[in-house]
């Protein structure tokens, strides 16, 4: 392939994520920082889990159960380190509504959580996309392509390129719903966002099969559309809440 190529797959798997960082996350220095922080703090739990994995691989066996149990103990472990970043955001919180109170500054507004919660859930959609389809790219900038015979229709760099897109997607939006759930003690919430994490992450197994990826990759993406639209949902919700909470008190 050509440079334009691998531009083209960087920009696939991460054009959205930098239009929302422009247009939201770089406007306000603290987001910034929450999402340079939540990246590297998901790259180094990858990075753990692989180097647990590491043991065990490349898995000798064309069964499946072994990649199962893979994922989903890669999950369980995201999901806790999730919960730890929550305790750990929600410190923090009360910190800055202590400053706040003692500056006679407004609290933290429901907004501005929310857009917490999405750098952090940029960050990890990001260090997802770093470390399972950057670090694959490289060979995609020089004059061929690779093609793997189980989905001999596209490029493998950009099967990988698409795949991220999806992920990314279902990570950030996935932090939202799971901070909103802590935060309301939303039972639905807390629990629909490890369900979500483990079928997309079990629907990459279908990419094993032969042509597998014209069927696993559309139903990732549906996964990923699904997981936007409940939290646009809950987002609506909460905001709508918040605005006739507060409307009586403005009158």
């Amino acid at each position: 392939m050509t440079l334009a190529a691998g531009i083209g797959y960087v920009l696939l798997a991460l054009g959205p994520s930098l239009a929302l960082f422009v247009t939201l996350i770089s406007t306000k220095p603290f987001l910034i920082l929450v999402l340079l922080s939540s990246t590297l703090l998901w790259l180094i739990s990858l990075i753990v889990l692989s180097g647990f994995w590491k043991a065990f691989l490349p898995i000798k066996t064309s069964a499946w159960w072994p990649y199962v149990i893979l994922i989903l103990t890669s999950v369980v472990f995201q999901e806790g380190l999730r919960l730890v970043l929550w305790r750990g955001y929600k410190k923090m919180e009360d910190m800055l509504d202590a400053f706040a109170d003692r500056v006679a500054k407004p609290r933290l507004y429901l907004t501005d959580k929310m857009q917490i919660a999405l750098a952090g859930g940029l960050g990890h959609g990001v260090a997802h996309a770093v470390f399972f389809c950057l670090s694959l790219l490289t060979p995609s900038f020089g004059p061929a392509t690779f093609y793997v015979d189980k989905c001999s229709y596209a490029p493998f760099f950009l099967i990988s390129a698409i795949i991220s897109l999806a992920f990314v997607t279902i990570h950030t939006f996935s932090m939202v719903i799971a901070f909103n759930g802590y935060a309301q003690g939303n039972k639905t919430d807390q629990l629909i966002v490890p369900a979500i994490h483990i079928i997309a992450g079990t629907l990459t197994l279908v990419n094993l099969a032969s042509s597998g990826c014209i069927v696993g990759i559309p139903l990732l993406y549906i996964v990923a559309l699904s997981t936007l639209a409940y939290c646009g949902k809950m987002v609506w919700r909460r905001l709508t809440e918040t605005q006739i909470r507060l409307t009586p008190q403005n009158q």
